[in-house]
């Protein structure tokens, strides 16, 4: 045998003992994220409430991301979906637009199918997070009192996200659909907890301006929402990454959690080992599908927090209702 040849042999081993190795991994980890997941009974949603419910809504939306927010008879949005025209596209593409208009009138209308939102959050923006703000904002039967968003910062978005994915000029949309409404928008994000319903909300990465994250990109902008209701707690956190740094900044001022909306739809970098066991959640939520999270995420989260995984595409919306009892009760099919 000649040594091009060995090499070539020993290097094919290799790469098979590699994969085999993978392909190991992947079945374990698919068989604890069962068990996990059996801990939790999930039940189909039901919409009927006296108006004192405290409620998560993880709406489906593909990989974007739209939360409805209820507490208490109070409701308020983080993030829209993705809209139905967005400029990263070179054909047509459908949006969310209205699925989710149409759950927001399911979820959160009144008899004549009216929605009040105490407020929404854009929580960067990318159009897969606020793509149907400015559809909501142009609904005559949904009133925003106000809108939190931050403007684009051109020293922390690259150049690619403001020139070929025309983040600026969904700002800018979204912005003017809802001052047209008469709604108050405001870059001022609250950095204080405050009171919504029986929920304690807390933002994170409220600054306009971080020095740290300049250069990283539009993701590094992103709003983390702590959600808490007795000794029941929930992070969404948006499209924070390790990637971009912000994991690493905002972990020494979180605590664990019980629930962790999982950043960045489960793409790669987007929860790390140290994230990951500094907030220890006892439940993933990943809006996405399960296939298409990533293996370094879904390992992290079986492996190190043991974390049962749910994800919003195949579930078809789920719904995370924190109890008087401090439970967590979650159903699926919300959008059935």
């Amino acid at each position: 045998m000649t040594r091009d040849k060995l090499i070539k042999k020993i290097a094919t081993w290799i790469m098979m003992a590699i994969m085999l190795s993978v392909f190991s991994l992947d079945i374990i980890c698919v068989a604890m994220c069962n068990k996990y997941q059996n801990k939790f009974e999930i039940t189909p949603a039901q919409f009927s409430s006296d108006g004192t419910a405290d409620r998560i809504h993880f709406l489906n939306t593909y990989n974007s991301d739209a939360i409805l927010i209820e507490s208490n008879g109070k409701f308020a949005l983080i993030d829209s979906g993705e809209g139905d025209r967005n400029p990263r596209r070179k054909l047509s593409y459908n949006g969310s637009e209205e699925a989710v208009i149409k759950y927001l009138k399911k979820a959160a209308g009144d008899a004549e199918g009216k929605v009040t939102l105490e407020f929404a959050l854009g929580t960067h923006n990318h159009y897969d997070h606020v793509g149907t703000f400015e559809a909501i904002a142009n609904d005559p039967d949904i009133t925003v009192k106000t809108f939190y968003i931050k403007p684009v910062n051109r020293e922390i978005a690259h150049e690619y996200e403001y020139n070929g994915w025309g983040i600026e000029a969904t700002y800018a949309d979204t912005v003017k659909a809802f001052q047209n409404r008469g709604t108050v928008v405001t870059s001022e994000i609250p950095s204080e907890p405050f009171k919504f319903g029986d929920f304690t909300l807390t933002f994170y990465n409220t600054a306009l301006d971080d020095a740290r994250l300049h250069g990283q990109g539009e993701n590094a902008e992103s709003v983390g929402t702590m959600v808490e209701k007795g000794k029941k707690s929930a992070f969404l956190a948006a499209d924070i990454t390790r990637t971009t740094g912000l994991e690493g900044l905002l972990l020494p001022q979180l605590h664990k959690v019980d629930l962790l909306k999982v950043g960045h739809h489960g793409y790669y970098g987007s929860t790390s080992w140290k994230f990951a066991k500094g907030l220890s959640p006892k439940i993933a939520i990943i809006t996405n599908r399960l296939g298409k999270i990533y293996p370094d995420v879904k390992w992290t989260l079986t492996m190190k927090s043991h974390s049962a995984i749910f994800a919003t595409v195949d579930e078809n919306g789920i719904i995370a209702e924190f109890t008087d009892n401090d439970e967590i009760k979650l159903s699926n099919h919300a959008q059935d």
